[in-house]
């Protein structure tokens, strides 16, 4: 019987994938009185193993996480890249602050990939670039198809761990073939009766780069945040922070209020118009959600 520890790296049916840094990847099963504990594995947890003298590996331990997300669901992150195309798909400024909320609400630093930046209209590029800086985000403008600006954003990512997260179409896959050719990931084509791009990854793992990993996710369209809390949505935005000093009340929820400091800042540019809509339109669902279920 011997030891063993490592990252799971891919799950299917019941096989957790485990790279434990020696040779080629430990397919493990989870022991007998771990069943309990199957279904809150996922891609990323760091696990103990044991292996028998058939050569059969069990997972015996799930090591502490650093952090987790539920969608995508993987732990142990270290960046995050919200990834978006500049034009088909359109870029989704609603999504896009979704995923940063996500990316706030479980404490892991975040950064903008704009694709297709060889295809987007005069000023665009630059537009979506200046609502981002401003609210405190590196952003990355690439053209993965062209090869413009891969090498940043591939020196970004080593040593990382790292998540790709965006709606499909916008070129996850390509990004990813760009930074590192060797992977050869299957890329699809975007359809141009729905404006999105058919599902080429289906499920979350992790592909080591430099280093660290690189996780390409299952894409997608529609994002609900309505378990988030909306007393703590505002947190969730960061640029708001610098501004709640002028708020009368607390907690202001920067809507109604007739003292607020985030919508002084607002009125002065020094918020974005789109970025305080997307806060108004989640603050909305999280409540719709919290009225239908009956919760306070």
């Amino acid at each position: 019987m011997s030891i063993g520890q490592g990252r799971i790296i891919k799950t299917y049916n019941g096989y957790y994938y485990v790279d434990s840094g020696i040779d080629e990847l430990v397919t493990c099963k989870v022991k007998g009185k771990l069943k309990q504990i199957r279904f809150s594995l996922c891609t990323g947890d760091i696990v103990e193993f044991e292996t028998n003298h058939n050569g059969e590996s069990m997972i015996t331990r799930i090591l502490p996480r650093r952090n987790f997300m539920l969608r995508p669901t993987i732990a142990n992150v270290d960046l995050i890249i919200v990834a978006f195309a500049c034009i088909n798909p359109d870029f989704s400024y609603l999504l896009a602050d979704k995923l940063l909320v996500l990316a706030e609400q479980a404490g892991i630093p975040a950064v903008i990939c704009l694709n297709k930046i060889d295809l987007a209209p005069a000023g665009l590029v630059a537009e979506i670039e200046a609502v981002y800086k401003r609210a405190g985000y590196e952003v990355y403008a690439i053209s993965a198809q062209q090869g413009i600006n891969v090498g940043k954003l591939k020196d970004r990512l080593y040593g990382k761990i790292t998540v790709f997260a965006g709606p499909s179409g916008v070129g996850k896959s390509s990004t990813l073939n760009a930074i590192e050719p060797g992977m050869q990931l299957v890329t699809g084509s975007v359809s141009e009766k729905i404006g999105r791009g058919k599902h080429t990854t289906r499920f979350a793992h992790l592909l080591p780069f430099a280093g660290g990993y690189l996780a390409d996710t299952p894409g997608f369209g529609n994002l609900n945040l309505e378990e988030l809390d909306d007393k703590k949505l505002a947190a969730c935005f960061r640029e708001f922070a610098g501004f709640e000093d002028g708020c009368k009340f607390t907690p202001c929820t920067h809507t109604h209020e007739p003292i607020c400091g985030v919508k002084d800042a607002l009125a002065a540019g020094e918020i974005a118009q789109s970025r305080y809509e997307s806060y108004l339109t989640i603050l909305e669902e999280i409540k719709s959600k919290k009225e239908k279920d009956g919760r306070k």
